[in-house]
């Protein structure tokens, strides 16, 4: 409910500081976002507050994918991590792990942050990326 007043916060002190940055504080520099030209200053916008929420999903990600990669290292897994597509990670899962590797997984990705709000992880296994989902 308050994603609206959040924005405004965000392209207030973009407009500032000229930039914004992700949770993990990468920064994205945005030259137009004082512009008086409407159409220009909107893409400005809308750039600035896509980059907040896209890079801080993009953080929270990499953040869970260097704790799950240390974890397999540590617990000498036989499970492995593939590959990311965007908010999804692909693992070649060894079928005696199959349960506990779940169950590290998805501790592992929803412990990532700390939110007010929790994140939630769904897991689906299959032969195939489409059949896992």
């Amino acid at each position: 409910p308050k994603v609206l007043e959040y924005k405004e916060k965000v392209l207030e002190e973009a407009r500032k500081s000229g930039e914004v940055r992700t949770l993990m504080g990468r920064r994205r520099f945005v030259k137009d976002i004082n512009t008086k030209n409407f159409a220009i200053r909107g893409n400005a916008e809308r750039m600035a507050f896509n980059t907040v929420i896209q890079g801080t999903a993009a953080d929270i990600i990499k953040k869970a994918m260097v704790d799950l990669a240390a974890q397999i290292e540590a617990k000498k897994l036989k499970s492995r991590m593939l590959l990311q597509v965007h908010d999804e990670l692909v693992f070649e899962v060894e079928k005696s792990e199959k349960e506990s590797f779940g169950k590290l997984v998805k501790h592992t990705m929803e412990k990532a942050v700390d939110f007010s709000v929790p994140l939630t992880v769904d897991l689906g296994f299959g032969a195939s990326w489409g059949e896992a989902h």
